[in-house]
């Protein structure tokens, strides 16, 4: 496999466990020197030993998305370590299925709160950095003719239209989308591509555990559901932690140096819009 981000230096917050973790792996083994974080401390460190112990180079540290601050001084590491950002994904975030009357404020704020708003000021901290890499002339210009960083996070299919059982986890979700666009355009006269990711079904820990919320709140067999659900994609099966890195890297590589401000649905074709 060439290695197309050699040499290259990410982040990606949420590597502690699922999509993550995978995304951290696949930039690692595709060249980059990778910043591992997640508040799971325990994962993050497993992640870069996986990581160091295939040859590559990582760091972990402990953040806490919603805390901006962490996010700053997440950045701040990075570049103390390595020098530069080059690569920064946001994968972290948190599901909750509840019936819309049962929703409290606290379950809002808890899901916009890392969802939302951590998706913001992650972004605004990562692309602060790239800004003060980009050369002068390419400022003074307001455009560039390459790219001086790249920025993914995650949405989801759920973010492209309202779920009667997902009132915070959507509107958290589509407003990923609504910050993807603002951001890419507030950055691409300085080469930043900012993009966005859009999973339907992924077997991961976040997913068992919609399932679970799903069965206490409906009284449903939720993975009965989720298999009726899945033969509803026309590609019939799940996605894979793979198939998500692979739509990163795709972002990260000089392939897409000319897509930004854009959302994509890696769903099996679940979502044509």
């Amino acid at each position: 496999m060439a290695n197309r981000l050699e040499g290259r230096i990410a982040i990606v917050i949420g590597a502690g466990s699922g999509i993550g973790h995978g995304v951290a792996r696949r930039l690692a083994t595709e060249g980059a020197s990778v910043v591992v974080a997640d508040v799971n401390l325990e994962g993050i460190s497993a992640t870069a030993d996986e990581i160091g112990k295939a040859g590559g180079r990582a760091l972990a540290v402990k953040v806490d998305v919603s805390r901006p601050a962490d996010t700053r001084m997440l950045v701040a590491k990075a570049v103390e370590e390595f020098g530069r950002l080059d690569l920064f994904v946001n994968s972290a975030g948190v599901v909750q299925s509840k019936q819309y009357l049962d929703v409290t404020e606290a379950d809002w704020d808890r899901v916009i709160n890392i969802n939302q708003k951590g998706a913001a000021f992650a972004i605004q901290a990562a692309a602060g950095q790239m800004i003060k890499q980009v050369p002068d002339s390419v400022r003074k210009a307001g455009f560039s003719d390459r790219s001086y960083g790249k920025i993914v996070t995650f949405s989801s299919i759920s973010g492209r239209r309202g779920r009667e059982y997902q009132l915070a986890y959507a509107a958290s979700k589509a407003a990923v989308i609504s910050i993807t666009q603002s951001a890419a355009l507030a950055f691409a006269p300085f080469g930043i591509n900012v993009n966005a990711i859009a999973p339907s079904v992924v077997e991961t820990p976040m997913w068992d555990q919609n399932n679970r919320e799903k069965e206490a709140a409906f009284g449903i067999d939720a993975r009965k559901a989720s298999q009726e659900f899945i033969g509803r994609i026309p590609l019939r099966r799940p996605g894979t932690v793979e198939d998500m890195a692979g739509a990163v890297v795709f972002f990260c590589s000089a392939d897409a140096d000319y897509v930004t401000g854009q959302t994509l649905n890696v769903d099996g074709g679940y979502e044509m819009d």
